[in-house]
């Protein structure tokens, strides 16, 4: 696994060079004492096997990984069951995934997308789609970007909801781009979601980054929302991805003299699915029992103790002397217990003692 962290930092690296070094040599341990001629027979371009080599010479790899673990960044290869399945299946899946937070393989992710000059309908709706979605299990999956990205992950946010933000740069603190939105960054972390990227630790964006992390918002949703997008921008882009990879593309009917109209509208002309509720979306997915599949899902207990508590607490908020009393535990086991499943994201402390179950 180490020889692949370090692999992930080389910038001309992926899937398809990653899988001729893999069959070309038994390990990549062999590929990083392999000469040039060597690497010759995996038929990687003579430029590019330069290119590694002079990087590989220079590479700091303590460094890597001390940046690493300063900054709480796991690194998840496509050989890692933790690597999302569904962007598996896209054409092009990164190599790697350089991840800060909570990435779960059973979360119905969907894509929410958008112009950065929105309008005020266009907040309206994002809100109140998204607060929908959210509440009801949904994770919301956007770019950290101004205008409807951020709407959808602060909305996710205020509703107690999960979002994932996929970043066109790095993921460490100092390189999150928009600098503006490190605070949402770190709420999202801080909320159970996740900041993921395929580019090392220190990149800066460019006008190629962006366009590919697009891929990776709609690679790992079940389906993509336009909510407002101009005729040729990212939001489309990111619908254009979801359609390749055969995913449900949905967007919200504009008014026609809006400059942000033609996106939605045209993609609702060449089959995406009209939506003006956040049922509309559940049911394109065939996700009409989420609330039910997800509140079950988090009700499982992981001990006699937290299945005891559970059996108590519901989405009606209960004081921790009722628990203790309806239970029958101890007060320092309800204490010790409800402080580890509040860490662990099963239930919520509204305050004043007072405990809900996490949806």
């Amino acid at each position: 696994m180490q020889k692949e962290i370090l692999l992930a930092h080389f910038p001309k690296i992926t899937v398809n060079r990653y899988q001729q070094l893999l069959a070309a040599f038994s390990s990549l341990d062999e590929v990083w004492e392999a000469e040039f001629d060597e690497l010759l027979k995996s038929k990687i371009d003579e430029k590019i096997i330069h290119e590694f080599l002079i990087w590989k010479e220079k590479l700091d790899e303590e460094k890597i990984y001390k940046i690493l673990e300063q900054e709480k960044i796991n690194c998840v290869t496509l050989q890692d069951k933790n690597y999302p399945k569904l962007l598996k299946e896209i054409y092009d899946p990164p190599f790697c995934l350089f991840v800060r937070g909570d990435l779960r393989q059973d979360d119905f992710n969907l894509a929410v997308v958008g112009t950065r000059k929105y309008s005020t309908y266009g907040k309206q709706v994002t809100e109140n789609l998204v607060a929908d979605l959210a509440r009801q299990g949904v994770v919301i999956v956007s770019g950290l970007a101004f205008g409807i990205d951020i709407i959808a992950h602060i909305t996710t946010l205020q509703n107690h909801g999960k979002t994932i933000a996929v970043l066109g740069s790095g993921i460490n603190k100092r390189h999150i781009y928009p600098g503006e939105h490190r605070n949402i960054a770190q709420q999202i972390i801080e909320s159970n979601g996740a900041l993921i990227s395929e580019y090392p630790p220190g990149t800066l964006p460019n006008k190629f980054t962006f366009p590919r992390r697009n891929r990776i918002i709609a690679g790992m949703s079940l389906g993509t929302l336009v909510i407002e997008a101009a005729e040729k921008s990212g939001a489309l882009i990111t619908a254009e991805c979801a359609m390749e990879a055969g995913r449900e593309v949905f967007a919200i009917p504009q008014n026609i003299t809006s400059l942000t109209s033609q996106g939605p509208n045209n993609l609702i002309k060449n089959g995406a699915k009209l939506v003006t509720t956040s049922q509309d979306i559940l049911e394109g997915l065939d996700l009409q029992d989420i609330e039910v599949y997800v509140t079950n899902k988090q009700i499982l207990g992981d001990s006699p103790q937290e299945n005891a508590i559970l059996a108590v607490l519901s989405q009606e908020p209960r004081h921790i002397d009722e628990i203790t009393k309806t239970s029958g535990l101890s007060g320092t086991a309800i204490s010790s217990t409800l402080t580890i499943m509040e860490m662990k994201g099963k239930v919520r402390n509204l305050g004043n003692m007072m405990y809900v179950v996490r949806v």
